[in-house]
């Protein structure tokens, strides 16, 4: 049991369920929220254990009647010895998946997928997984690392200039697998200007479908901000005709939000887009909405108490056709020495916009 996390009130605060007053608002714009009240509480067996790292949990799908999510998992003794020192850190994690028929009690069922061949971008470890069901197929983004160029023994530094990330996809008929590379190579890469927004990172993917299109946001680092580059993470889109791609970076690769280091979005029934900001940037601890999926404008600011690298039960991932019912859970992340997953749940209140 997580034993510090209590039922808190949030005042102005988002966790999901904002989709069915975008539908009833659709005419007038983005719906106006009033407050959330939200709790969290044990993710029965994805909870704490010493020595293990579950982390980063993927959006929660539901497929015939189980619930499943996707997260990072890391072993730390199961690690060769100069791999420790990145534990509880993704850099050294394989992708796990898990399943529920109530969302609370959760069996763990294996790795969804490991590290890829060496020489791949993703040879050293796989990390910050999401999930996508299209054409009748399961499809698991996740982001990649390759050893350090020029290092021995598979090191990893994660030393700010050139040990870059790149996002990856795999496909399977069924959640549980098994998952094949679509492709060795990623579906999308850092920014090559230096300058770029996403010129070192590119993580975190998150799926929306939008006009028969995929969009897939994701979160950048520049190599501009060296070793400071997480507090200057921002988020950006890249957009493809299929699940697979070519997926295109839209904005002229410019970044739609300039704050954010972790990235949850979710679409609304008047076709507009939701993001929930972290705790990084000038747009820090907001609720931010983009009629057109680009330009982002704040509903609420002042948040507290967010949940940590949040993964939003999402039934329009399984079919975009879906309005929400306005339940507002899904699982996050508890950070410390240890981290683990819980679950979270919220109650909302929404007004008429003004």
């Amino acid at each position: 049991m997580h034993r510090h996390m209590n039922v808190r009130s949030v005042h102005a605060t988002l966790l999901g369920a904002v989709l069915m007053s975008l539908a009833l608002m659709q005419a007038a714009g983005p719906p106006r929220i009033t407050g959330l009240e939200f709790g969290f509480s044990a993710a029965e067996g994805l909870g704490l254990e010493p020595g293990i790292c579950r982390r980063d949990p993927s959006d929660v799908i539901r497929v015939k009647d189980r619930y499943f999510v996707f997260f990072t998992k890391v072993n730390r003794d199961e690690l060769p010895p100069h791999r420790r020192s990145l534990y509880p850190s993704g850099y050294a994690g394989t992708v796990w998946y898990a399943f529920s028929t109530d969302g609370r009690h959760w069996t763990e069922g294996g790795e969804a997928l490991g590290c890829g061949a060496a020489g791949a971008f993703d040879a050293h470890a796989v990390f910050t997984p999401n999930v996508l069901v299209r054409g009748g197929r399961c499809w698991l983004y996740y982001t990649g690392v390759k050893p350090t160029p020029g290092q021995s023994l598979e090191v990893f530094e994660n030393n700010n200039h050139d040990d870059f990330t790149a996002i990856g996809v795999a496909v399977a008929d069924q959640p549980e697998g098994p998952f094949k590379r679509v492709s060795p190579e990623p579906i999308l890469t850092v920014g090559e200007d230096a300058e770029r927004f996403d010129s070192y990172r590119v993580d975190d993917a998150c799926l929306l479908v939008r006009d028969g299109r995929i969009w897939l946001y994701y979160k950048g680092r520049s190599l501009r901000h060296g070793g400071a580059g997480p507090r200057h993470t921002e988020m950006g889109v890249a957009v493809a005709e299929r699940p697979e791609g070519p997926f295109r970076k839209v904005s002229q690769g410019a970044s739609v939000l300039n704050s954010g280091h972790e990235v949850q979005v979710w679409g609304g029934a008047g076709g507009g887009v939701l993001c929930l900001v972290s705790d990084t940037g000038p747009q820090a601890r907001t609720l931010q909405w983009a009629p057109d999926g680009l330009a982002f404008r704040p509903l609420l600011g002042e948040l507290r108490d967010l949940p940590k690298a949040p993964g939003l039960f999402r039934p329009e991932l399984t079919d975009p056709a879906v309005v929400s019912d306005g339940a507002v859970w899904g699982i996050s992340m508890a950070p410390g020495p240890h981290p683990h997953l819980v679950r979270y749940d919220g109650e909302w209140q929404t007004g008429a916009g003004q």
